[in-house]
């Protein structure tokens, strides 16, 4: 990662994987001795940057964000080298940041002033990049120059903007323009706002942070300045009032993400090899540059699969996917990620197996034959995630329904509309349970079903009209998706348990519609682990998939559903019980997942819908399996 202010510098190190989910653009790094914000892609370079292939993904990132984006690229990673020279170009490849937030404070004599001042100096440390910091120089208390530490108050808003604190306007008040030195005082040990004071020197104005907090943060905090420091940029207004949060906050930056299984969409074996390979095959646009191709990435090992082709049968297919045309970011279905993948799992067809995408049906579980039509177990998979946008302050979950991105929330990556997006990939191993649609729809057709539906639907009509949102945008999901989505939830926490797996890196894909919809009926449930490396993972989820064994575990995981910790409140609780919320009985003792593994942000749970709890045992799908 480098320092982009009038040189580069390496500050520190991340897992390419924090680059989609913690650490993106728009995002505040906190490292060791400095907070830095993730810069725009304008200010990426792409060398060190991998094209990922994913053409399904990639429609679907054109869709929202234009068809001017050609790549799904890797972060940028340097060369590994034998021996390390800090000096080097290769040692700066990387993420660019910048200083963020600005303001600085000296923990000796409690100066807070901007960089701008000139007061704090970049000391550099080629061979501890953990070490950089900024120093107070000429610090009249104490002999070293004390390490200055960033200011732990920011502001930002709903519409994604964030800015430092008004430091200058909040403790001046009507007289901003005073040129006085600010000090940062703390009277207590508490470090909370009511014991913290800024104070001017000349003027000897002060005020404590309580003021820029609750009720009274609404008064005294001005309107929003609309400022995304990521892209140098402000938008012409913002209508929002500022909010105080602090640095490092969880809410000052969720990612929105897309992502894609790697399925086999050829019609034969030479096909398939070509649609996996395209990034450098579809480069080709000659025979002869074919081969050239061909033979270059052969000699390095590469592309061994296509040596026992001739290359005029080779070329003849990419000819033809040339001339298929790409999609331009109009086609609707390109934004459906989920329904080719719902038909590649129930049809289980082993002779399209590829070496990214290998299944194998087995029987349903034991004792459950009744509920589930079949099991396919997922010996190996590749997922490819891109990042489209993120948000502040609110979770893309509460306004994100089967890929529908509200763009009012989303904040861009860059200033103008992007030619690439950041992607990573991973390779791993699942379950994919179909649930039997004839039992599903008997029991979504009860009375008691039906009844639940409305209130159901009442409950996220009221969600929607608290945040503002349009509920024919921001959709239900429906009965079956409630009770899918609990069911991935119960058996993730059992088979975190024996997999060898924790529970933060199991995944669920839920695929949720129902008959009349456009590519319905859809009921099923992929709990997947996956990891960065190229081998993937080692078998442990798969094995659980066998009949008696996923039966088995399947008890397991509702017999814990019966009876929660937290009953009775946990069963009678509705989204109408405090805070209007979007989940019944379910708590982070029962049923809520960590954020990594649940695709809803523990939205939408309810394990009565389960198996009969202290409250309610007529609305149970399992009820009489258990």
């Amino acid at each position: 990662m480098t320092n982009q202010t009038n040189h580069r510098y390496k500050v520190g190190e991340l897992r390419p994987s924090q680059i989609l989910f913690s650490f993106g653009v728009g995002a505040v790094v906190d490292l060791p001795n400095l907070s830095v914000m993730v810069m725009g892609l304008e200010d990426w370079s792409t060398h060190g940057a991998l094209e990922l292939n994913e053409q399904r993904l990639l429609a679907a990132v054109r869709w929202e964000l234009g068809h001017q984006v050609k790549q799904l690229l890797s972060p940028p990673t340097p060369e590994d080298t034998t021996s390390f020279n800090p000096f080097s170009e290769n040692a700066k490849v990387g993420i660019p940041v910048a200083p963020f937030p600005s303001w600085m404070v000296c923990p000796r004599c409690r100066l807070l002033a901007p960089l701008s001042s000139g007061l704090f100096k970049l000391k550099e440390s080629p061979y501890r990049p953990d070490q950089t910091s900024y120093v107070h120089t000429n610090c009249p208390k104490g002999f070293k120059e004390p390490s200055a530490i960033p200011s732990r108050f920011l502001v930002s808003c709903e519409k994604g903007h964030l800015d430092d604190f008004p430091w200058l306007h909040f403790v001046h008040r009507k007289n901003p323009d005073c040129p006085g030195r600010l000090r940062f005082e703390e009277y207590g040990v508490s470090g909370s706002p009511t014991d913290i004071f800024v104070k001017c020197d000349l003027c000897e104005e002060q005020r404590a942070l309580s003021d820029a907090f609750g009720e009274e943060g609404k008064k005294n905090m001005p309107k929003c300045r609309a400022r995304h420091p990521h892209l140098r940029h402000f938008d012409d207004s913002c209508d929002e009032q500022m909010k105080t949060i602090l640095l490092g906050a969880s809410n000052s930056w969720f990612p929105m993400t897309l992502s894609a299984l790697s399925i086999p969409t050829a019609s034969n074996q030479l096909e398939q090899v070509v649609e996996q390979n395209w990034t450098m095959l579809g480069k080709a646009t000659t025979v002869d540059i074919l081969s050239g191709i061909l033979q270059a990435f052969q000699a390095t090992g590469l592309l061994q699969e296509l040596s026992k082709y001739p290359t005029d049968k080779i070329w003849a297919v990419v000819e033809k996917k040339q001339a298929q045309p790409q999609g331009n970011g109009d086609d609707e279905s390109a934004k459906d990620l989920k329904s080719p993948e719902w038909e590649a799992f129930s049809t289980a067809d082993p002779t399209a197996n590829t070496p990214d995408f290998q299944l194998r049906k087995v029987n349903p579980p034991s004792g459950y034959e009744k509920r589930f039509s079949q099991v396919v177990l997922v010996e190996r998979l590749r997922e490819v995630r891109a990042l489209v946008g993120f948000t502040r302050i609110q979770s893309p979950g509460d306004f994100l329904d089967s890929g529908e991105v509200l763009t009012d929330y989303r904040v861009d990556l860059s200033r103008n509309k992007p030619k690439w997006v950041p992607a990573s990939e991973v390779k791993g191993e699942g379950i994919f349970l179909q649930f039997k649609e004839e039992t599903l729809q008997s029991w979504e057709q009860s009375k008691r079903s039906q009844d639940y539906a409305r209130q159901a639907i009442e409950a996220h009509n009221a969600w929607c009209a608290i945040r503002s949102l349009d509920p024919k945008i921001v959709r239900f999901p429906g009965i079956r998706y409630i009770l899918i989505h609990s069911f991935a939830h119960a058996l993730m926490r059992q088979v975190a348990i024996e997999c060898g797996y924790n529970a933060a890196s199991l995944r669920e894909r839920i695929y949720s519609k129902l008959p009349g919809e456009d590519t319905g009926p859809m009921a099923g449930v992929l709990i997947y682990t996956s990891a960065p490396d190229s081998e993937g993972t080692l078998g442990g989820l798969v094995s659980l998939g066998e009949p008696k064994t996923l039966g088995y575990h399947i008890d397991q995981a509702l017999e814990q559903m019966k009876l929660c910790a937290s009953d009775p409140l946990c069963a009678e609780h509705t989204p109408s019980t405090g805070p209007i919320s979007l989940h019944w009985a379910a708590c982070h003792a029962c049923l809520f997942s960590p954020e990594t593994s649940c695709e809803r942000g523990n939205k939408y749970l309810d394990r009565t819908l389960l198996v009969p709890t202290v409250l309610s045992g007529d609305l149970a799908f399992f009820g009489e399996a258990v």
